[in-house]
């Protein structure tokens, strides 16, 4: 009866070797680096027969014909042999640094620049932590595969060789003898290499979980979230809880991977004396010389090292494929808003935008997540169901048109297709007449600005946040548009100025300079096409006055998208556009919907329209 292949087995053998072929691609470029750290490990395995060799020459040689002077030259070839070992061991060093770093840091690279083509939804679904995670802790692993699991193997490998070849030289029945062993350390590695390959996926996840607490906790707004709803001790409980799993994890893998080591050790005790043992009987009986057996048994030890080497190298190597693995789930995650094949710029733009019969529904996980990296993932959460549906709406060039609706209408998505956050479903998004689809990436958002209801500051200072928008603007660009914005008294009333650091998110700055500052960083892009999302609400009257006026200056000659439901800013708009359930349900100037008296003036009535107190 034919018993059924284990798939599984077969499946995971071709996803190694799938991963090695691609981490080799990643090493062609030190392909040179690689050929003069594999000459120097073969010139070190020759040179390391030297000394077993030298104490048979001397004991069956130079002892017995009393020959002094060949006794000191012997005792110089491995004095020279030793020397010369320790240069080639530098020079492997620095062979396998070079590599090993310079690979990573490719590998790094990529995977960075991978992770910000990623679409927005990505980031929506995918914890902080189980990122940085990826970046951080399986390239590290990853990096331990190539500076020291490959170069133990090939470095193995090479005196495993040689050892023997020298060893088949002086006395081919010990030689076989000790590869006796041989199949007592190829065995059990492939079923200790898996369970260890189980474990660290199990390590990683648990660690990746742990980075996600630290990164969420960590920041400022997690940190007073924390603080003022008095969860210390449960964070606490919940970190711990996650801290022991990875322990408990690392203490498995040690132990397994002890065990391991400590049954090989044994295996290659016990071939050792027999080689002893059988050996001193050719001595005796007269077969080999003195000489000859304590050069094998000296040579045994080169055998069994390696071979525990390999074996073990085998495990590690399993091990670190996992990080490697992790590290290739992200490089082929779907890139869905990319670049089409030809592509045009967006040049000299106008700002004319057209949204054409758009339906737009969020994609599901499967198109834009990765599933391992979804910690809390549910399955059938994806949304099903259109978010707009055969919407129609122009906006001319050099015109504001105000969006308003309730909560959840589709305001900020119908503003995330107009730069290519998200590609509608179906219909079209155009600018000046060209589908977004068919424009550059660099293009189109260098033609679109958005200052949102929180904008986002890095930690860095007030001018690096501001020239993000531009890196080239000169110092008095930086002034202009921070004066325009009502901002540029306020940074120059800090001790540090244009070079005070602003804190995580800008947290060390209010609301409103918040705001002022991100009008800033926009006047200084100088887009056509600007997209105001909700950038006044929860504001005080005074901060709403102030950026308001730089609102104004912001918009002059330029098309704009404003979401808001302060009516201040929505009665200016040269037209506002009431979305409801995805649709345009009302059109006009304020006046002309409010003589309407449909959804808009039901809106005034029931105060979801701010107005000034």
């Amino acid at each position: 009866m034919m018993m059924p292949r284990d798939t599984s087995t077969i499946d995971g053998a071709q996803v190694q070797r799938d991963t090695v072929r691609r981490v080799w691609g990643f090493a062609r470029p030190y392909r040179l680096t690689i050929s003069v750290f594999l000459v120097s490990i073969l010139l070190a395995a020759l040179l390391a027969l030297v000394p077993p060799l030298v104490v048979r020459e001397i004991l069956d040689d130079a002892i017995p014909s009393a020959d002094r002077s060949a006794i000191w030259w012997l005792a110089g070839a491995a004095v020279a042999a030793a020397l010369a070992d320790a240069g080639l061991q530098i020079v492997q060093r620095w062979c396998s640094a070079r590599v090993g770093e310079g690979l990573i840091a490719d590998l790094r690279t990529s995977l960075f620049a991978k992770v910000q083509r990623l679409p927005l939804a990505f980031f929506t679904r995918t914890p902080t932590g189980a990122i940085t995670s990826r970046l951080n802790n399986d390239v590290v692993g990853a990096q331990t595969a190539v500076t020291s699991t490959l170069g133990s193997v090939v470095s193995n490998v090479i005196v495993l060789v040689t050892t023997l070849a020298a060893m088949l030289v002086l006395e081919w029945r010990l030689t076989l003898l000790a590869l006796a062993v041989l199949p007592m350390f190829v065995i059990p590695a492939r079923r200790v290499g898996r369970r260890l390959q189980d474990i660290s996926r199990e390590q990683m996840q648990y660690n990746a979980a742990m980075n996600t607490q630290m990164t969420e906790r960590f920041n400022v707004a997690g940190a007073a979230l924390v603080k003022m709803f008095g969860s210390l001790g449960r964070e606490q409980r919940v970190f711990a809880a996650r801290a022991d799993s990875v322990r408990d994890a690392g203490v498995r893998a040690a132990m397994l991977g002890r065990v391991f080591f400590v049954a090989l050790g044994l295996v290659a005790a016990v071939g050792t004396a027999a080689i002893y043992g059988i050996g001193a009987q050719l001595v005796v009986s007269g077969d080999i010389s003195t000489g000859t057996l304590v050069a094998l048994a000296a040579l045994v030890t080169r055998v069994y090292q390696p071979l525990t080497g390999l074996t073990n190298a085998r495990v590690d190597l399993m091990t670190s494929m996992v990080s490697f693995e992790r590290v290739f789930e992200v490089l082929d995650a779907p890139e869905p808003i990319r670049d089409r094949p030809g592509a045009v710029d967006l040049v000299a733009p106008r700002g004319d935008v057209s949204f054409v019969d758009v339906t737009f529904r969020y994609p599901p996980a499967s198109d834009v997540a990765i599933a391992t990296m979804e910690q809390q993932a549910v399955p059938g959460a994806d949304p099903d169901r259109d978010v707009l549906t055969g919407l129609d709406l122009d906006l001319p060039a050099g015109t504001t048109v105000a969006l308003v609706g309730s909560s959840g209408a589709g305001k900020s998505t119908l503003a995330s297709l107009i730069s290519r956050l998200y590609d509608v479903t179906t219909g079209s998004v155009s600018i000046d007449g060209h589908d977004v689809r068919d424009l550059t990436l660099d293009s189109l958002r260098a033609a679109v600005g958005v200052v949102a209801q929180d904008p986002h500051l890095f930690h860095e200072s007030i001018g690096d946040n501001l020239r993000y928008a531009r890196p080239d603007a000169t110092d008095a660009e930086v002034i202009a548009a921070c004066t325009a914005a009502r901002i540029h008294d306020v940074i120059a009333g800090l001790p540090d100025g244009y070079d005070t650091v602003v804190g995580e998110r800008g947290y060390r700055l209010s609301g409103g300079e918040k705001q002022r500052l991100a009008i800033a960083r926009l006047l200084l892009k100088d887009p056509a096409i600007v997209i105001l999302d909700e950038a006044t609400s929860h504001l005080d009257n005074d901060n709403e006055s102030q950026i308001q006026a730089s609102i104004d200056i912001a918009l002059r000659g330029r098309t704009a998208l404003v979401i808001a439901h302060r009516l201040s800013t929505v009665r200016s708009a040269d037209r506002i556009a009431v979305l409801e359930a995805g649709q345009i349900v009302e059109s006009g100037t304020h006046d002309e919907l409010v003589a309407l008296d449909g959804r808009y003036a039901a809106q005034l009535r029931a105060g979801e329209l701010l107005t000034p107190t």
